[in-house]
């Protein structure tokens, strides 16, 4: 079980916002804590984890949670 040190819920947002409230989420935990992220657009889901990569963030997993939502898990490095 993944101890969360952030959640945030960016339903209904769309790129690039939902990036730069992920990169301002994770800013707020300290290094090796857990921000998890709750969003329902397609392209964030390809985007946010691609762009935490860059980061040099580890993305612990990408998970439809139910029809419409996603949960992401972001390890901050």
């Amino acid at each position: 079980m993944v101890k969360i040190g952030k959640s945030i819920n960016i339903k209904g947002e769309v790129c690039p916002f939902t990036f730069v409230k992920s990169k301002l989420a994770i800013e707020q935990i300290g290094s090796g804590q857990v921000l998890e992220v709750i969003l329902n657009n397609k392209e964030a889901i390809e985007n946010i984890p691609r762009s935490m990569n860059d980061e040099g963030h580890k993305v612990l997993e990408v998970k439809k949670i139910n029809g419409t939502d996603w949960k992401i898990l972001i390890k901050k490095k």
